[in-house]
């Protein structure tokens, strides 16, 4: 399924009016608990955490077995009505090999010794062959060199560990490239600097985490993301002319270009990267000049909904008497990890963290608190898998939980657990189905839209180990 801002039918970029950009005050503040040193503690109920774990053991099986893998990727270009999407690469993160991999190495630290590590390995050694035959891969995160990096080290192959290093070296080649391309320059395609495919993506699979040190790039990547944070003048250095957007539907509607707000695509992903840079120790001053600014910018496009606070998927920009001007957000989007309200309330609550300011921090729980008042049916997440559905905002809500230990997020965790629960289908050849527009069901097994996804969620929630793994998705 195609992964975009949800434009508005009823207006475009020329005929909306230009206005101040609204603020939110918070009357909320939020007592939160000193963050433990290590301890990830399921905030389940026993009986519920159980049956989170058992799913994810069911859907694991299913969608870590070659067999019944290309069984599904041969349905699911049939089921969908987003063909040219679903292509699986075997090196990928995110519709790939490689995903699955990461899925069976997590597997290996809640139950070791049973296997998942032999498994793991063996789904790794495409990727090991493909890159040992010369594969080149873009720099993405979840379907690029930078996420293969960052599983790889996670996996330890035998046969993929000794060509890390060269990888490193063909993901800082383009790093650099892609810094110096976008250096001083306006009008940027959210690939260059975004979480997806962008050099937000790679800071993060660089930085320093369990499985790794700091990689050699971080300090050149952090250096272009601040600068690019830093550049004076409005509408800021990261918006999109309408010919960088990535499709003709899009240009339609912004036609003046929009500057985008998804944790995926757009500003929160280097937002989040810079905030995880400072806390991990290696961000430097201008990083946490660059992370405020950021951070402020994303609390001042706040809108408000019927529930509270929140964000929209995108900021469209009009055609002023001076040139381009942002056109203020009258809506809050979808409830995803990719776009809306919760993972830009995660990158604002992680810079709240990296600068100790507690207001940042309160917009972003009172925003996820404004998700939760929603109903369900109402929120823009009818699949149940991580991109755009229900598990992807799950993985926030443990994060915030942790974080915080705030019974909101407790609470939000049992209903969406129970909720991803509901649409488990043990006769899907998956266990699980992804659910396009239209309640399209759809037997995909990847991690981003698909039974791998789920099931690396729900472990999370109903296990005692943390899951590291969701750094790359820029969720701590």
């Amino acid at each position: 399924m195609r992964d975009g801002p949800e434009p508005d039918a009823g207006e475009s970029g020329a005929a909306m009016a230009a206005a101040p950009v609204r603020t939110h005050r918070l009357i909320q503040h939020y007592p939160i608990r000193p963050r433990p040193a290590s301890s990830w503690h399921s905030p389940l109920p026993d009986d519920l955490a159980e049956r989170a774990s058992a799913a994810a053991l069911l859907l694991a099986e299913r969608c870590t077995d070659p067999a019944r893998v290309t069984q599904a990727n041969r349905l699911c270009v049939q089921q969908t009505r987003f063909p040219t999407a679903l292509h699986w690469d075997p090196t990928s993160i995110a519709q790939g090999d490689l995903g699955q991999a990461l899925l069976c190495a997590e597997l290996d630290r809640h139950r070791p010794g049973q296997g998942w590590d032999v498994r793991a390995a063996t789904l790794a050694s495409t990727t090991a062959t493909l890159l040992g035959r010369g594969h080149r891969p873009a720099m993405g995160s979840v379907g690029g060199s930078s996420g293969m990096a960052f599983a790889g080290r996670r996996i330890g192959a035998v046969a993929l560990n000794p060509l890390l290093p060269g990888l490193d070296g063909v993901i800082a080649q383009d790093a650099l490239a892609t810094a110096a391309a976008i250096r001083g320059r306006r009008g940027l395609s959210v690939g260059s600097f975004d979480q997806i495919s962008g050099l937000a993506g790679v800071a993060l699979c660089a930085l320093p985490n369990p499985e790794q040190s700091a990689r050699p790039v971080v300090p050149f990547v952090l250096r272009a993301l601040a600068a690019l944070a830093l550049e004076g003048g409005q509408p800021p250095a990261w918006y999109s002319p309408a010919e960088l957007l990535y499709d003709d539907e899009q240009r339609s509607y912004y036609p003046f270009g929009n500057v985008n707000l998804g944790l995926a695509h757009g500003i929160p992903g280097p937002l989040a990267a810079l905030a995880i840079a400072v806390l991990c120790g290696v961000g430097s001053d201008d990083c946490r000049a660059a992370a405020e600014s950021l951070a402020e910018w994303l609390a001042a496009h706040v809108s408000m909904g019927d529930d509270g606070p929140g964000w929209d998927t995108v900021v469209a920009l009009a055609q002023g008497p001076q040139g381009l001007v942002e056109v203020p957000a009258h809506r809050v989007g979808r409830d995803a990890w990719c776009y809306g309200t919760p993972g830009a309330a995660r990158a604002l609550f992680l810079a709240g963290r990296a600068l100790d300011r507690s207001d940042l921090r309160n917009l972003a729980i009172e925003a996820m608190a404004a998700v939760y008042r929603r109903p369900p049916a109402v929120r823009g997440i009818d699949s149940p898998t991580f991109c755009h559905g229900v598990s992807g905002l799950l993985q926030i809500t443990l994060r915030f939980h942790h974080d915080t230990g705030l019974p909101l997020f407790a609470e939000a965790a049992s209903a969406l657990t129970e909720q991803i629960l509901d649409a488990v289908e043990p006769d899907r050849p998956m266990g699980i189905a992804c659910v396009e527009p239209g309640d399209n069901k759809v037997d995909q097994p990847g991690v981003l839209d698909g039974a791998a996804g789920v099931s690396l969620v729900l472990l999370s929630a109903g296990s005692e180990v943390e899951p590291t793994w969701d750094r790359m998705f820029a969720l701590s």
